[in-house]
């Protein structure tokens, strides 16, 4: 694998930074290829982020996570990655990794990488060297080849399905030109499923975990982490007896399902934690784990990962009792694991929680699952969607996220009040879910459309020339320049909040408060500041205290519906 720069050199405040900096940290995701085009070519780029830093800074945030730059051939928007240990020629250099690493800790912002580890591209050279490899070899023992049944092995080795749509698993053509084994796939054909009983694959990862680490990356974000370690015990069992033993809505509660958080999951982040601690301070990791919610503690321990994400807010419709419900569980949860709990509304897998909010009752429901990921369903026409409402209460939702105890992560355009695009062509969709369930589901692509930076332009100053996804022309009236400094809008809204946020977040403690009515929230953090939000359709009286900031305007004492306030 590639290694074609020098590493990139730590400053002395670096290494002496706070160990604990992640647990209340406020993290910015960047879809790369979506964030900033430097050269015009419609794609967005490594030195574009590097470009983008002071706005990052001005923005308020505390680190930076990095959807994946690996090389790939995008078949799940850079999710099939061909190696794990270079940036993809498309999106730069090491070099220019690096630069942009040094730039943000110039900035005092952290940066996070994506690590991909249930799967490589099938352009791997690991992967090309099975199919040139014959049955039983080395090189096939790194993923999960098998047999097919039926007479002649025409029938994949089981019923399972692959989760965007199909089987899960691939027949190959032998060497020789005859048809030959299948692999197996989780998701796309084209990202075969890695072997994690093979202790090439543990150490090559702890490998890749060195080496971004020692170019300066302060965390990961581990993709479908409950996904690696399988029992492919055969005969393996089929889906019909999956759904039977399923004894909850969300999962297998008892870690016994074949491919989905199993236990031995936890051996290899164990490892994982030992690099992790080699580094002065520690690296640290986020998994992404849509697991039994009574599993997740494992993932966030101390000796694992050390934090996991917690999706029940994202999934939640705009009502006070299911956001109460959840906060006060999660917080228990992260005591009990001493991790601090994730919050999250937004990212590059589900629709756009400003566009959630605006769509009828249940119409913004997330599905859950151990699917490995939670597409957001179609659930309501666009005719029925409420730009107004959805942006009031996407605002009222994030300043309450912004004022609870851990992670706040955000994803990029959120603080644009960023829409999400349904109006993109059949022709010019990339995302796979898209044409393997074509008319079920729309696919991801209306959330990963190239940010507006200016109000008009041919890619409204995402760069030079165009952009790789369609941007409606609606876009100019959310761009960065549109909103930059004026009162009121919602970037200025998210640059207050952050900056207030790290002033006043002084411990990890949360107390309710009795707010007179069931659809609004009310709780105070010490120091003596607290967050109001009203869920409800009517105006409630405000409590006294000074305003330090509101989701929208108050109305002569008193607070609107769908808004949050900020009191000292």
């Amino acid at each position: 694998m590639t290694n074609t720069a020098t590493l990139a050199t730590l400053s002395g405040s670096d290494l002496a930074a706070d160990p604990n900096w992640w647990r209340q940290a406020s993290v910015y995701q960047i879809y790369p290829r979506s964030f900033s085009d430097s050269n015009g070519d419609g794609l967005g780029d490594i030195k574009g982020i590097t470009a983008k830093v002071p706005y990052l800074k001005e923005l308020g945030i505390d680190a930076v996570w990095l959807s994946p730059f690996y090389p790939s051939a995008l078949a799940d928007g850079g999710y099939d990655v061909d190696d794990y240990r270079d940036v993809d020629p498309k999106l730069g250099t090491l070099a220019d990794f690096d630069e942009m690493s040094a730039a943000l800790h110039a900035a005092g912002i952290k940066l996070i990488a994506d690590i991909v580890p249930n799967h490589s591209s099938d352009r791997h050279e690991w992967f090309q060297e099975a199919l040139a490899a014959p049955r039983g070899s080395a090189a096939r023992e790194r993923y999960i080849f098998r047999d097919g049944l039926g007479e002649n092995g025409e029938l994949p080795p089981s019923d399972w399905e692959s989760v965007f749509g199909g089987p899960a698993w691939e027949r190959i053509t032998e060497p020789d030109g005859t048809p030959g084994q299948w692999y197996m796939h989780i998701f796309a054909k084209e990202q075969p499923d890695l072997n994690w009983a093979n202790r090439e694959i543990r150490d090559d990862f702890l490998k890749t975990l060195r080496f971004w680490s020692d170019r300066g990356v302060d965390g990961f974000r581990v993709d479908v982490a409950h996904a690696l370690t399988k029992d492919l015990t055969e005969p393996l069992i089929s889906k019909v007896e999956l759904s039977a033993a399923n004894t909850g809505t969300d999962g297998f509660p008892d870690g016994s399902h074949p491919f989905w958080d199993r236990d031995e999951v936890h051996e290899v982040y164990a490892e994982w934690r030992e690099v992790f601690n080699e580094y002065n301070p520690p690296r640290t990791a986020v998994a992404e784990a849509w697991v039994h919610a009574t599993r997740r503690a494992r993932y966030a321990s101390p000796e694992g990962l050390g934090q996991a994400f917690n999706f029940d807010l994202l999934q939640a419709d705009f009502d006070a009792g299911e956001f109460r419900e959840i906060i006060a569980r999660n917080l228990a949860e992260a005591t009990e694991s001493g991790a601090s709990s994730t919050w999250v509304f937004s990212n590059h897998d589900v629709v756009r929680h400003a566009t959630r909010y605006g769509l009828p009752q249940g119409g913004g429901k997330h599905a859950q699952g151990q699917d490995g990921k939670g597409w957001l369903l179609a659930g309501a026409p666009v005719e029925e969607l409420d730009v107004e409402l959805g942006l009031r209460r996407a605002r009222a939702a994030t300043l309450l996220m912004l004022a609870l105890p851990g992670s706040a992560y955000l994803y990029q355009g959120e603080e644009l009040g960023l829409q999400e695009v349904a109006e993109i062509p059949d022709a010019e969709r990339q995302d796979p879910t898209f044409f393997r369930n074509k008319g079920v589901e729309i696919g991801r692509d209306g959330c990963r459309v190239p940010l507006p930076w200016a109000p008009e332009g041919t890619s409204f100053g995402f760069g030079a020339g165009g952009a790789h996804l369609p941007q409606p022309a609606w876009f100019g009236r959310y761009a960065v320049a549109a909103q930059d400094g004026v009162e009121g809008s919602t970037l200025e809204l998210y640059r207050k909040a952050l900056k207030l946020r790290r002033e006043l977040q002084t411990s990890e403690e949360l107390q309710w408060q009795e707010s007179g009515s069931a659809d609004v929230l009310r709780f105070s953090r010490p120091g003596g500041w607290q967050t109001v939000t009203n869920f409800g359709d009517a105006p409630v009286d405000l409590p006294a205290g000074e305003v330090l900031a509101s989701s929208g305007p108050l109305e002569d004492g008193q607070l609107p519906a769908n808004t949050t306030v900020w009191l000292r």
